[in-house]
């Protein structure tokens, strides 16, 4: 796994763009890999802790792990504190797989600004 998301080294030239596309890609499965876990979890913890239909659970699910917040209210105990539990959890996925999809694209701007600088002797 450490080796399928490695990124070159700043001593090292920039990557052609076939390898930047590939890169792109598995970071971006990576992303909606924890995205799709993570949402598994979420639609198994509604309907089993808080007694919601599968397709209510998906809803609260995907509301909560995008950001926009709880659908249905929870009546049960289980139900909120797995509602709380996930709400957190689903801040930092978010961020996470924001990261995830921005990361290739940062590192190459970033690279070729570095690689400028040393052609232009300002290392």
């Amino acid at each position: 796994m450490k080796r399928a998301l490695a990124l070159e080294p700043r001593h090292k030239p920039l990557a052609p763009a076939r390898k930047f596309r590939s890169r792109l890609l598995r970071f971006s499965l990576l992303a909606v890999s924890v995205i799709g876990v993570s949402l598994l979890i979420g639609v198994a913890g509604y309907h089993w802790l808080a007694h919601f239909s599968w397709l209510d659970a998906l809803v609260n699910a995907s509301m909560i792990l995008g950001g926009m917040g709880p659908v249905d209210p929870v009546h049960t105990t289980g139900g909120k504190w797995f509602a709380s539990i996930y709400a957190l959890y689903s801040g930092v996925t978010l961020l996470t797989s924001v990261g995830l999809l921005f990361a290739p694209i940062v590192h190459r701007f970033l690279h070729r600004f570095h690689l400028e600088d040393r052609a232009g002797g300002n290392e």
